[in-house]
């Protein structure tokens, strides 16, 4: 998640302002029992240590089972001891977290968290009559202050976590979510544990943190265990629920748009790659996101052992670092600033790598093994997705396409017709044009120069037409040597004036094309002439089909008859019947 410059100062800011305020006033207001003073503290302040190097991520939140060590701090020596022992344990925590460079303001963020948490906890606390040195849990006031007391440090946290979340992180934290759940359910662990260790402590000193300690941190990291199991099997859902979306799509773009932005959302991603083996020489990059963006694909392709995608294609292995020291040798080329953690898989179809994808972001520490493991299905799942999208594309774009010039044929184009025509009369716009070109005496280019002189001359006609209409209208190959060009809301007159320049264009630019049948296979300049019809709808035609036969009738009658190397228009032509 970004948060900007100036959160993050903002934050930093805070901390220096609120915290030494927080410590000095829970010092003063709630002084600690200096003659309680003892190297048994040492023992706490280790178990609270301790259970913040055994914390556990649920929806992204870290979740460290402090609390039953704070509850007996607190009531043994009092809240300032307490506030100082989860300030340091809060260190340990964050070292274990290892955020990057980007994410320090995280310490200050929890740091405050904390220390409003046991100030409100602890006020209500001796706002409701509680003493530290008068507590045993013997009776039932001493129960309620304790259960006031608990209430207060959960809910209070709860409430600092959205109001932090939507306002430092931008993000809308759900209340009753998977992670409150989570803590909830610890609650009722860490609460009786808290108070059997008072309890024992009193009675039996410190050997009480080694009678409550080992089963805590037992189950603890059962419980961790258990959370990484179900996350991975959450994980392997969501990867088969992202495998049946990927097939589902039938375009190489929306698979490779869909695949990034479900990639991004289940693992901490900050810059994604997607780089494509181009004729099993070099990786090319086919979609670059960075914090959100997709970006440009300007980047220089990579070969075999090139930087950490290089050497991912090479040895068809996925790559982990952990850290940029891990890789920073290895990389070559583009790397983004900042970057810390990297996961780099092979996407394989058929044993072969077919491309490489590459994860990043400025986290330490951020990618498990089993998340490795993950991206390896996902990527799977796309490699089979793409296959299936780019087979379906060329199928049809071949069942769409003339295979000499690349334009469309007749019978797309027929749809194409009939689907503007619709427009038309849905009044979209006022004007339909149709412009029908006939190469004048193609036959003896074809008897003078061979037929594969004559495909030249259509391939070169091809490309002039699209060049010449570009957007403005849909260029298509007819049948032979007659092409046909769709040009929606361009009134008549407009069309008429483009068939003549074009008319033009290809009377006074000759065609190179080679001689297939003398053995010199000397290349030569002939010129060519055109007859156009050009015909209008609702000018000329009440349907699509009329359309289409008007401009024939204007290229053969109005063109062919009179000469040829003419523009004839359907409507002249009727006049002079």
């Amino acid at each position: 998640m970004d948060v900007s410059t100036t959160k993050k100062r903002l934050v930093w800011t805070m901390w220096a302002i609120l915290f030494p305020i927080g410590m000095v006033y829970s010092y003063i207001k709630y002084p600690p029992n200096l003659s309680d003073i003892s190297l048994d503290m040492v023992w706490f302040l280790l178990l609270m240590v301790g259970s913040a190097l055994v914390p556990m991520v649920v929806n992204r939140t870290t979740i460290f089972f402090v609390l039953w060590t704070s509850i007996a701090t607190f009531l043994l020596f009092g809240l300032f001891i307490e506030i100082l022992f989860i300030q340091i344990a809060l260190l340990f925590l964050m070292a274990k977290v290892k955020p990057g460079k980007g994410d320090s303001y995280k310490y200050p963020l929890n740091s405050l968290m904390f220390l409003i948490v046991s100030l409100l906890s602890g006020i209500t606390f001796y706002a409701l009559g509680g003493q530290n040195d008068l507590i045993t849990l013997g009776n039932g006031r001493d129960i309620l202050l304790i259960l006031a007391y608990t209430f207060v440090y959960f809910a209070s946290n709860q409430a600092c976590l959205m109001f932090l979340s939507r306002a430092i992180l931008n993000v809308k934290r759900k209340l009753f979510s998977k992670d409150f759940i989570w803590e909830a359910a610890s609650l009722c662990l860490v609460l009786p544990l808290g108070m059997v260790l008072f309890v024992l402590y009193k009675e039996m000193g410190v050997i009480s943190a080694f009678l409550v300690g080992i089963p805590f941190f037992s189950v603890a990291i059962i419980l961790k265990l258990y959370n990484s199991a179900d996350i991975v099997n959450e994980h392997l859902q969501k990867a088969t629920d992202i495998g049946h979306e990927l097939t589902q799509s039938l375009k190489a773009r929306e698979v490779i748009d869909l695949f990034m932005n479900r990639i991004v959302s289940i693992f901490p991603v900050s810059h994604a790659y997607i780089l494509d083996v181009v004729d099993n020489k070099e990786l090319h990059l086919i979609r670059r996101y960075e914090n959100g963006d997709n970006l440009s694909l300007d980047i220089d392709p990579l070969i075999r052992h090139e930087g950490i995608a290089g050497e991912v294609w090479a040895s068809q292995k996925a790559a982990l670092y952990h850290s940029r020291s891990e890789w920073q040798t290895i990389a070559k080329g583009y790397m983004p600033e900042g970057v810390e953690s990297v996961l780099s898989v092979p996407i394989m179809r058929n044993q072969k790598v077919v491309g490489v994808l590459l994860l990043a972001t400025p986290q330490k520490q951020a990618y498990e093994n089993y998340q490795l493991m993950i991206v390896d299905i996902l990527c799977s799942y796309l490699a089979i997705a793409l296959e299936n999208a780019r087979n379906y594309e060329l199928t049809k774009k071949e069942s769409e396409r003339c295979a000499l010039t690349g334009l469309y044929n007749y019978r797309y184009f027929e749809k194409l017709i009939e689907t503007e025509y619709q427009h038309l009369k849905e009044k979209k716009y006022n004007d339909l044009s149709l412009i029908l070109i006939d190469i004048d005496h193609f036959k003896s280019i074809n008897d003078t120069y061979g037929h594969q002189s004559g495909n030249e001359v259509l391939r070169a006609l091809a490309d002039r037409l699209l060049q010449f209409f570009g957007d403005q209208g849909i260029v298509a190959r007819y049948g032979g040597e007659e092409f046909v060009i769709l040009l929606p809301d361009v009134p008549k007159k407009e069309a008429l004036a483009l068939a003549e320049t074009l008319r033009v264009m290809i009377a006074n630019r000759p065609f190179s094309v080679e001689q297939q049948l003398t053995q010199s296979r000397s290349r030569s300049l002939i010129r060519i002439t055109a007859s156009i019809g050009v015909a209008n709808a609702p000018e000329d035609a009440e349907d699509y089909l009329t359309l289409i036969r008007h401009a024939d009738y204007a290229m053969y009658v109005g063109a062919k008859r009179r000469g040829r190397n003419k523009v004839s228009e359907y409507q002249s032509i009727q006049a002079n019947v």
